[in-house]
């Protein structure tokens, strides 16, 4: 038989496509297993024992229903119904609660904003109130805990933290949570009240950056809590199940930093450990929410992690410590040019640090998955499936 001869550049050619094959197979397999999850368990902090921080200890994982009930500025609409689909594009079904129930969620919460169905009087339209009914008492039939609030009403004449807007803040706030408090007075303790979402002196430069030496900041801050205060009183005065229903209350923007200035104080209650405080963080913001900003979270990096731990330890000391409980309300980070095993990496160190201090985060889901914009979407709101399991299988480890 003769043989071959086999050179070395054959050799070596048989090497390299025998080392491409390996890496592809190597690769299919990797992009067919998906990201890594993180095996987290920091170390818990010490907490009192009440009502309220297990209340929120109970809530784990929570979920917004987002752009849905909170649309406004659709002047042209002529259906006050159709502001629901309006920014999300679809309405709201059974099949998504049954969704976010089989997924593990506790939690969910339901921003509406009011002043777009409202008339002279601020009697908000029965219609509207139906449909927000019907879609929390179909989250509560399925024993999630629900969230119910003002959202986009931040606007003068409306409600507007500034001595200039007392009276007629007072006003809303009052009528209001008078109308909420009735509707579902006899409502049990899984659903809870939020007096507002991010209360703020909107169209200001102050909008997102409360400063404590500036007197127009002051005076919000003074007004937000005159005005949560209105909030628990007109609550607590409704009777039923409102004379003990958890209440949720924002500093200024709902921001942990002005949450744990001094300046901010909660509101005089009549029953004790049913205060909530409420807060939204999207942090680190140049991973999280600023766009471009950055793309990659690194877990192991100390800048990144006190970007999460700097706020969440402010909160622990400040309220956690002392027995008052503080829920996330809104927390999230998009999706940028399919950074998944970073999101991944950063739900699960944000989520596992915030249990560790007792609290409960709620992701803010918008209904974007793609295109330009804020791409917060996590669940298909038609058939109620996770659209990003890796993302809900990290939350749901991590949130025990």
């Amino acid at each position: 038989m003769k043989r071959k001869r086999i050179s070395v550049s054959m050799i070596a050619l048989a090497l390299m496509l025998t080392g491409c094959l390996a890496g592809f197979h190597h690769g299919a397999m990797a992009a067919e297993s998906g990201p890594a999850i993180p095996e987290l368990k920091p170390t818990k902090k010490e907490m009192p024992d009440n009502e309220g921080l297990r209340r929120v200890w109970e809530m784990k994982a929570g979920w917004n229903l987002g752009n849905t009930f909170d649309a406004v500025d659709c002047a042209w609409l002529s259906n006050p119904l159709d502001y629901e689909t309006a920014w999300c594009g679809a309405r709201t079904e059974e099949v998504l609660m049954d969704g976010l129930r089989d997924a593990g969620f506790k939690t969910i919460r339901v921003p509406v904003s009011w002043h777009n169905h409202v008339d002279e009087n601020l009697t908000i339209d029965e219609a509207w109130l139906a449909r927000v009914r019907e879609v929390v008492s179909w989250a509560l039939e399925r024993d999630l805990f629900v969230i119910l609030n003002i959202h986009h009403d931040c606007e003068k004449g409306f409600y507007y933290p500034s001595r200039e807007n007392a009276e007629r803040s007072e006003r809303y706030v009052r009528t209001i949570w008078t109308q909420l408090a009735e509707t579902f007075r006899d409502t049990g303790d899984r659903l809870m009240f939020e007096c507002i979402n991010e209360p703020r002196l909107k169209g200001t430069d102050h909008e997102w950056w409360w400063e404590a030496t500036d007197p127009a900041c002051q005076e919000a801050m003074a007004e937000i809590i005159r005005l949560n205060q209105v909030f628990v009183d007109t609550v607590r005065g409704a009777g039923g199940e409102n004379e003990s229903r958890f209440l949720l209350v924002p500093a200024y923007d709902a921001s942990p930093d002005y949450a744990c200035d001094p300046a901010f104080t909660l509101p005089v209650d009549t029953v004790e450990n049913r205060m909530i405080v409420s807060v939204h963080a999207y942090s680190p913001y140049s991973f999280a929410l600023e766009q471009p900003g950055t793309e990659r979270f690194d877990r192991n990096n100390a800048e990144h992690q006190a970007g999460i731990t700097g706020f969440l330890d402010a909160l622990y000391h400040r309220f956690i410590s002392n027995g008052i409980p503080v829920l996330i309300g809104e927390f999230g980070a998009m999706e940028k040019n399919g950074n998944l095993q970073s999101r991944v990496d950063w739900m699960a160190f944000y989520v596992s640090q915030a249990r560790a201090r007792g609290m409960t985060c709620c992701w803010w889901d918008n209904n974007l998955f793609s295109g330009k914009g804020e791409r917060f979407g996590l669940f298909d709101r038609k058939t109620g499936e996770c659209r990003i399991p890796e993302l809900l299988e990290t939350f749901m480890k991590h949130c025990e």
